[in-house]
């Protein structure tokens, strides 16, 4: 008897696995080749190593737009989403409502204040995804919840708020110029990489690090660089003059990105033949 019924709970088994098969070979078969395409490039998005650092006070800060941001939290603790000065939110789309919480508190006053997105998860080992449209962009936020694990602050840096900045500074340097030291110039970095605005050389002068971009980079794209250590991104202060992008310091490894999601091109830096 116990024989038997065992081979119906077998048969039973190989049934449901058959018509999970034949149902995910169904999907992969009704979706057509721009489906299948957009799916690619979708996943390699969320999946990407978006650039992230540390900012002040523990914030966790990510790029916009470079990859899906990924935020762990945990039960009996919170989340705090930092969003930009003067930011307003206008809809939260949290695709597990029931098991994740999400409430708005606000920070400083006036041109200072700052919206802050509390989230909570009820439990561990949850995975869900968060919209945040707000009156200057809208943002993609994969949520993952840990046992006892959470990033307490988070945060965003901005590609075109920088690029803006930039900007200004460019205007003041162009004024009364910026220039290598006459001391010897060393050439030693290797460039990987293709994009219009490949630089043509970097050099150290002993004290700044200097990236020659194409002339008439000013009227176009500039790209954002970030130095490498130990196979991370980290956010450095540089400056722009003209096609010049300067660096207070030695640079030995550096990635240049520009443009989001799959049109992002990347050009890495490093120093030595």
């Amino acid at each position: 008897m116990t024989y038997r019924f065992q081979q119906h709970v077998t048969g039973i088994l190989i049934s449901i696995l058959a018509f999970s098969n034949a149902g995910r070979q169904a999907l992969s078969q009704e979706m057509t080749p721009a489906e299948v395409k957009a799916l690619s490039h979708s996943s390699a998005w969320q999946g990407g190593r978006g650039g992230v650092t540390h900012g002040p006070d523990g914030k966790v800060l990510f790029v916009f737009g470079d990859g899906q941001a990924s935020i762990i939290c945990a039960p009996l603790q919170v989340c705090a989403i930092e969003l930009q000065a003067q930011e307003t939110v206008k809809d939260v789309l949290v695709g597990d409502s029931v098991r994740w919480s999400v409430e708005a508190a606000s920070s400083g006053e006036g041109a200072q204040q700052t919206i802050h997105l509390i989230v909570r998860p009820t439990e561990a080992n949850l995975a869900t995804s968060m919209i945040v449209t707000t009156s200057m962009r809208t943002y993609h936020i994969r949520l993952r919840s840990h046992e006892s694990r959470y990033m307490a602050r988070i945060g965003f840096s901005y590609p075109q708020t920088a690029s803006s900045q930039i900007a200004i500074v460019n205007a003041r340097l162009a004024a009364r110029g910026d220039a290598p030291s006459t001391g010897r110039l060393d050439f030693a970095y290797r460039i990987e990489g293709q994009a219009k605005w490949r630089p043509k050389r970097v050099y150290f002068d002993g004290d700044k690090t200097y990236i020659q971009f194409p002339a008439g980079i000013a009227n176009g794209e500039m790209p954002l660089l970030f130095l490498m250590s130990d196979g991370a991104r980290q956010i450095v202060n540089y400056r722009v003059n003209k096609d010049l992008m300067i660096v207070d310091h030695q640079v030995d490894a550096a990635v240049l990105l520009a443009g989001t999601g799959w049109r992002q091109k990347k050009i890495t830096i490093r120093r030595g033949r």
